[in-house]
């Protein structure tokens, strides 16, 4: 149950066998239906999810819409990182887009963690970097791309979301409609 979670978090930071342990106390298993809110708008984010199997989407309700912020696929821990670190209600939502199986930690247990030891929050330090580098590459796209050209790169750097990811919260990821995905994807099949 906890191997992709060794795995991973190895790779992070140099994890002595009873840390890996300790951590993995620290998890709880949970099976999650399709289409399940983990983080709703205006809550505070009390955990942090580790993805075994499934896919989660990040996103912002905006005037009856939803804006897709990210989409995370297994061996990635997922939540509302702003409303999680500042407990502070959060701007986005957090929910399955597949039946999903998740390890949770808790906010309380998680900063267990990071007291536990200095070899944890150098692995959370590696997290919260990567996910500052994805969100400014995210950012620089949006500000430097065109929307094919944003399509193109996510194609290149995630070819899984096509194959898992219903296409309108792809172009809602891309700050385009459906109809302009539909489009784009027109136009590349025809080059």
């Amino acid at each position: 149950m906890c191997s992709q979670l060794r795995s991973y978090v190895t790779q992070l930071a140099p994890l002595s066998a009873s840390e890996l342990t300790y951590l993995e106390n620290q998890c709880v298993y949970r099976e999650v239906p399709k289409r399940f809110l983990l983080i709703e708008e205006g809550t505070v984010a009390q955990e942090v999810y580790f993805i075994n199997q499934g896919c989660l989407r990040l996103f912002y309700p905006r005037e009856g819409e939803e804006i897709t912020a990210f989409i995370f696929l297994e061996n990635l821990f997922a939540t509302s990182l702003e409303s999680l670190l500042q407990q502070t209600p959060s701007q986005q939502c957090l929910e399955t887009l597949e039946d999903s199986e998740l390890l949770v930690i808790s906010y309380e247990n998680l900063m267990k963690v990071y007291n536990y030891s200095v070899n944890f929050q150098i692995m959370a330090r590696r997290i919260t970097e990567q996910r500052f580098i994805n969100a400014q590459r995210i950012l620089s796209s949006h500000i430097l791309d065109s929307p094919e050209e944003r399509y193109q790169k996510l194609l290149a750097t995630q070819p899984a979301w096509f194959q898992r990811v219903p296409q309108h919260y792809i172009a809602s990821f891309l700050g385009i409609t459906p109809v302009s995905l539909s489009r784009i994807r027109k136009r590349m099949s025809e080059k």
